[in-house]
């Protein structure tokens, strides 16, 4: 009589988990409400598994919006984490007020063309200058998705709306030369069509001392992804350029690639991070902020867009905090003696100026 032989039933795998023992899932927020296929919630996937390998604590994180389809992404992040969703293009000037308040918060900025280069404009280049130390993310679709895909400050000129009749006549606003015009000392580009890159990006961004201004080309697929835009993802995928492989390792792990010299460039951070840069068609140096601003410009005449760490200062100016000279604890957690002084110290100060 034949018997059966018994199989084993495999062992089924542990998740993984980041360097606090926490996994992905930890970092994920609620459904997207956006129109399937939207560039945004490839932004909102990557941003989460940054945070994740980058080993960051979801509740040390401050995430803030304004308004737009760009604003509502911070919902579908980082749950565990606080939020401010401020009016249209304030997100900047919000940022600015928080990091003040408790310095010990981590901040990431989603914003988009319309929230930053239009009605948050001033905002946003005063919060460069200052340099407030965030994750500034811009979801770059050139258009308004909430009101229908008019053309937004970021549009190019010479795109051609959906429906082929209105074309931009406008010259577009270009966030990252203005960046780097402000002073940022971290500056990039990247396209949701190359994850890989974008991951890579968004891990130097939240390791970085300062403001780290990120650009990302995210295509409309409702109101700017027909023949003529200029930001569809057709024409994104023809007219991207890399820069540069990179790749990022972070001061929790040691550094065990071969590295040629010839050939990959190796950006050190204050914290011991290392951005690696490899070299691709150009050598291209991104210490150098006048060849950054003139790669920007020839990109603009040219209608094409470079991708990967436009610009980067080793030696930033000094944060927002610093030049405020503030007090080293947060604000937050100041006892109200020391905010609140009594009505002798106001006595006194009405006399000073009698």
């Amino acid at each position: 009589m034949a018997t059966a032989t018994p199989t084993s039933t495999p062992t089924p795998q542990a998740p993984a988990v980041n360097r606090l023992n926490r996994q992905l899932p930890d970092y994920k927020g609620l459904p997207s409400t956006l129109c399937a296929g939207c560039g945004h919630d490839v932004i909102t996937g990557q941003i989460a598994r940054a945070y994740w390998e980058s080993g960051v604590e979801p509740w040390s994180l401050a995430k803030l919006s304004g308004i737009g389809c760009s604003s509502k992404t911070t919902a579908y992040f980082l749950s565990k984490s606080h939020g401010f969703n401020a009016v249209h293009g304030r997100m900047a000037a919000i940022a600015a007020g928080v990091t003040a308040a408790n310095r010990r918060l981590a901040l990431i900025g989603v914003s988009g063309d319309g929230d930053t280069a239009s009605i948050g404009f001033s905002h946003f280049l005063h919060t460069v200058r200052r340099n407030v130390r965030m994750v500034y993310v811009i979801e770059n679709n050139g258009v308004y998705g909430l009101t229908k895909g008019q053309f937004s400050a970021t549009a190019d000129r010479g795109s051609v709306r959906k429906g082929g009749v209105d074309v931009n006549e406008s010259y577009p606003i270009d966030c990252c030369a203005l960046a780097i015009e402000m002073g940022c000392s971290f500056v990039a580009r990247s396209f949701s069509g190359d994850t890989k890159q974008l991951l890579q990006l968004l891990k130097a961004a939240i390791a970085h001392p300062g403001m780290a201004v990120l650009d990302v080309v995210s295509p409309c697929i409702t109101f700017n992804n027909h023949e003529g835009s200029t930001k569809s993802y057709k024409f994104a995928k023809a007219q991207e350029d890399p820069l540069h492989e990179i790749g990022f390792v972070p001061h929790f792990e040691p550094m065990l690639v071969d590295v040629d010299p010839g050939k990959t460039k190796v950006i050190d951070l204050p914290d011991g991070g290392k951005i690696t840069l490899t070299k691709l068609a150009t050598d291209y140096d991104p210490a150098n902020r006048a060849g950054a601003l003139n790669l920007l410009a020839q990109d603009k005449i040219e209608r094409r867009f470079h991708t990967g760490l436009i610009y980067h200062n080793p030696s930033p100016s000094l944060s927002f905090i610093e030049q405020m000279g503030m007090v080293d604890e947060p604000l937050a957690t100041l006892p109200q003696s020391s905010t609140r002084p009594g009505r002798e110290v106001l006595e006194q100060v009405m006399e000073s100026l009698s």
